[in-house]
């Protein structure tokens, strides 16, 4: 905590920009200078802190990226680094397990949310309601920083105030699961509260990266919805969903919305910003801005995430489904459908010649710019990283609906996940809600969960709620662990059953270089002989 609380104390001071433009947000840079109480004087002081929020948002995308997939068995990492977390093999010193760069973000979000509302007095064009939609920002930042350490660590120190004197008392404990989600439950209530949280931003640019890389209020909604299903708050989590599904239509109402045509899969990722993205992180490569995405995906044997081969053979199983139905449909037959040759190449030589495509399969979401000439690769590696898109909400309800229960709730969570696998090019899964059970219901959601979110950083946390909904009996934390084994292709399946039966290897420990200077941390017990 020390190392966390002295980059706290110092959080950094930005240029005083207008920040009208994208590349002037997305291309601040913190200088080495203290935010004190001199800082705050005028609107732009409190932009560049928000911006700058982002940024470090940004910075954590590796990080992000790297603990919500590799432990799930759909990709696998050659950085050895990574092989500690995705082999189960953590100790406290892994680097991997630092979290400094989320400390950051939520650094930023403490300063705005204490010192935004005194500028109103300094600048008399900083008015109250852009006051609060900085706020409104700032309460997104931190809340969303604060599920990802939750999900991963299950209990961090909650640090909710600004550090800006020595005088502050840098040893904060670790706060519970239960308490660290009230406290992400309470920022979007009072971000929400304000009523200035925005359906869109506009600017000299136009309003759709802004309105895609800034928090809106359908951020804030998909962000609780995601909160409440992690904390098993089925009917407050489909509540948050339907405020994004079931928004009115019209000139007024820019809420993101389902893309249902399948030939415009691609486009939600080249350019990026689509209507049916909720909120993602920018990038501008003419700015010196990039994200190293081409060497974590880069085609072929040097990509450092790649594809498992378990998960290869139901993106094969899968592809030639969408083919099959191309042919029987009169659909276009050169990939301009669906998601899985949009999404990937196939693998081997046999698929090369049926499928006209390179014989290793890579992820192509973050590496393309149009499905049709995939022999070309995104010339910046400049790719959006998205946070929340409508089928996560889509499949935040569904899920809901099915631990929820009843017949009802059920072909209703059906008909969500259907709809996604019609855009998908896939038939629908047919099921006799009133003759099944939740486990074969709770695959459904699953299934597309894996599929159409593939490198997206949210497959181990999906099985992790798996193993969580287990209700004393084995058979959710079975079928988890099992997912893993069966998937996991980089150690031995004994080894894992061995860790994952104790539910405190489910989650990371705390980093050594904060717990060795912090006396009021208490590592997770099941590192507890580790160093």
């Amino acid at each position: 905590m020390k190392t966390m609380n002295r980059f706290l104390l110092t959080t950094m001071t930005l240029l005083a920009l207008t920040l009208s433009s994208c590349n002037e947000w997305l291309n601040i840079l913190p200088n080495n200078e203290q935010v004190t109480d001199n800082y705050w004087k005028t609107r732009q002081d409190v932009e560049a802190v928000v911006a700058s929020g982002y940024y470090y948002m940004r910075q954590a995308v590796p990080t992000m990226l790297v603990w919500g997939e590799v432990r799930g068995g759909a990709l696998y990492s050659s950085n050895s680094q990574h092989s500690y977390l995705q082999n189960f093999n953590l100790t406290p010193s892994s680097g991997i397990c630092n979290y400094a760069s989320l400390y950051k973000v939520i650094g930023m979000a403490n300063s705005v949310l204490k010192y935004a509302p005194s500028v109103t007095t300094e600048d008399e064009t900083y008015y109250e309601s852009v006051m609060k939609s900085h706020l409104c920002e700032a309460y997104f930042q931190r809340a969303y920083c604060y599920l990802v350490l939750v999900k991963n660590f299950r209990e961090v120190p909650l640090v909710v105030e600004a550090f800006v004197n020595d005088d502050a008392d840098y040893m904060t404990p670790k706060s519970s699961e239960a308490d660290i989600i009230a406290q992400i439950k309470d920022d979007i209530e009072k971000a929400l509260a304000t009523g200035a949280a925005k359906d869109i931003y506009e600017d000299t640019d136009g309003y759709t990266w802004q309105t895609k890389g800034r928090a809106t209020k359908w951020a804030l909604y998909a962000l609780m919805a995601d909160a409440c299903l992690w904390n098993h708050d089925y009917d407050e989590a489909i509540q948050y969903c339907n405020y994004i599904l079931d928004a009115p239509e019209g000139d007024t109402s820019f809420r993101p919305r389902f893309m249902s045509d399948m030939t415009k899969w691609y486009e939600i990722f080249y350019p990026g910003n689509s209507n049916e993205s909720i909120f993602e992180l920018n990038w501008e490569t003419h700015m010196s801005q990039t994200n190293n995405f081409g060497s974590w995906f880069s085609v072929g044997a040097s990509s450092t995430l790649k594809v498992t081969d378990h998960l290869k053979a139901k993106l094969i199983t899968e592809t030639d489904e969408v083919m099959a139905n191309s042919i029987r449909n009169g659909w276009a037959t050169d990939g301009r459908v669906g998601r899985m040759i949009f999404g990937t190449f196939v693998s081997d030589a046999a698929d090369q010649t049926k499928y006209g495509t390179a014989n290793y399969l890579s992820v192509w979401k973050y590496m393309g710019t149009d499905i049709a000439d995939r022999g070309n690769t995104r010339p910046a590696q400049d790719a959006n990283f998205i946070l929340y898109r409508v089928p996560d909400v889509m499949l935040t309800k569904a899920e809901a609906l099915v631990m929820k229960g009843g017949a009802q709730s059920w072909q209703t969570a059906l008909d969500l996940v259907n709809r996604i696998r019609q855009r998908a090019g896939l038939d629908s899964v047919n099921i006799n809600v009133s003759e099944t059970d939740e486990m074969v219901m709770l695959d459904a959601v699953m299934n597309e969960w894996t599929m159409e979110f593939l490198a997206e950083g949210k497959h181990w946390y999906n099985l992790l709620r798996m193993g969580r909904y287990d209700k004393g009996d084995g058979v959710y934390k079975e079928r988890f662990i099992n997912e893993i084994i069966e998937s996991n292709q980089t150690t031995k399946d004994e080894w894992i059953k061995s860790v994952l039966m104790d539910e405190n290897a489910w989650y990371m420990p705390i980093p050594y270089n904060e717990i060795s200077v912090n006396e009021n941390l208490v590592q997770n017990p099941y590192y507890k002989t580790t160093k």
